[in-house]
């Protein structure tokens, strides 16, 4: 079986698919929602956010940000598809980020929602970004996971063995290595 790595295609352009999946899908998740929550919570306009709340909000909302991007631009080089269910990756993707997380966009999008909450001092939003991953986890545990064995086989069950679905590893896996 070929591995991500033999189909590696660097010149294949972040186009329409993949602007639709963002906007559809973590677009969803970070802007929409949030902005609902906030216009039905939130008296308007939203003071400016405590000085104690802002760093760390920012430094989470950048860094989910950056995970966000990059899981999504493995997936459209490597991958060759998008995070969306309707365009997804043709190859298995276990570069990059994915080698210390299974989850990394999951990841990115808890940050940016447990960020925004803090940079907006918003109690709703916070509650939101605390329900989203339990929401992430069950999708993730009883559809995705067996839906990645049965497109990706014993090559996605070894990588499942050896990459935390969460919690990031320590060191970088080694396709073939534990």
């Amino acid at each position: 079986m070929e591995t991500s790595l033999e189909h590696r295609n660097p010149r294949r352009p972040l186009g329409a698919p993949v602007l639709k999946a963002i906007l559809v899908l973590p677009g969803t998740m970070t802007v929409l929602i949030p902005t609902l929550l906030l216009l039905l919570t939130s008296p308007w306009p939203i003071g400016p956010p405590r000085l104690l709340l802002a760093a760390p909000g920012a430094l989470l909302l950048a860094g989910g940000l950056l995970m966000m991007h990059r899981t999504i631009s493995l997936f459209a080089r490597v991958g060759r598809g998008t995070l969306a269910p309707w365009d997804p990756p043709k190859h298995l993707v276990v570069e990059g980020v994915y080698r210390r997380v299974r989850n990394p966009m999951m990841v990115g999008v808890v940050g940016v929602l447990l960020g925004e909450a803090l940079l907006l001092d918003s109690r709703a939003l916070l509650l939101w970004g605390w329900l989203f991953p339990v929401m992430a986890h069950l999708f993730i545990v009883l559809a995705e996971e067996p839906q990645l064995e049965g497109r990706f086989g014993e090559e996605y069950r070894r990588y499942k063995e050896s990459v935390p679905r969460w919690i990031p590893r320590r060191r970088l896996w080694e396709a073939g290595n534990p």
